[in-house]
């Protein structure tokens, strides 16, 4: 069992930059891969982003890209999401997941089987 630990969330004024941290323990951070999903008041969870396993294979929602990068110290069971230029419309929970039994990346909230607790993030226009 994998649990996951958010940080770095925050308040930041729009055009700002937040670098949020998930770490991992219970289980070696090998073999899995890992995403961001995030979730603002009356809305659905959504993809942010993923990193594979296999190949260090990185995905984005169209929003996102050109502006967040989401990337792993396997050393340290650590996946991060640098956060630039952020906009009113990224204020929301931020949540790390792992797909503990699958390498391979995922859009999809339900492929992934442990969460964190979630991070808050708060834009000011």
């Amino acid at each position: 069992q994998v649990q996951l630990v958010e940080s770095g969330g925050g308040l930041v004024q729009a055009g700002g930059s937040l670098r949020l941290s998930c770490a991992a323990s219970g289980r070696t951070f090998d073999n899995y891969a890992v995403g961001w999903f995030r979730q603002a008041p009356g809305k659905e969870r959504e993809f942010v982003a993923s990193h594979a396993w296999i190949g260090g294979t990185t995905y984005y929602r169209g929003s996102a890209k050109g502006r967040f990068t989401i990337s792993r110290d396997n050393a340290k069971n650590t996946v991060y999401l640098q956060m630039n230029s952020l906009k009113p419309e990224d204020a929301a929970v931020y949540y790390c997941a792992a797909r503990t039994y699958n390498p391979y990346a995922s859009y999809n909230a339900w492929d992934y089987d442990a969460w964190g607790q979630g991070t808050q993030v708060t834009v000011s226009s």
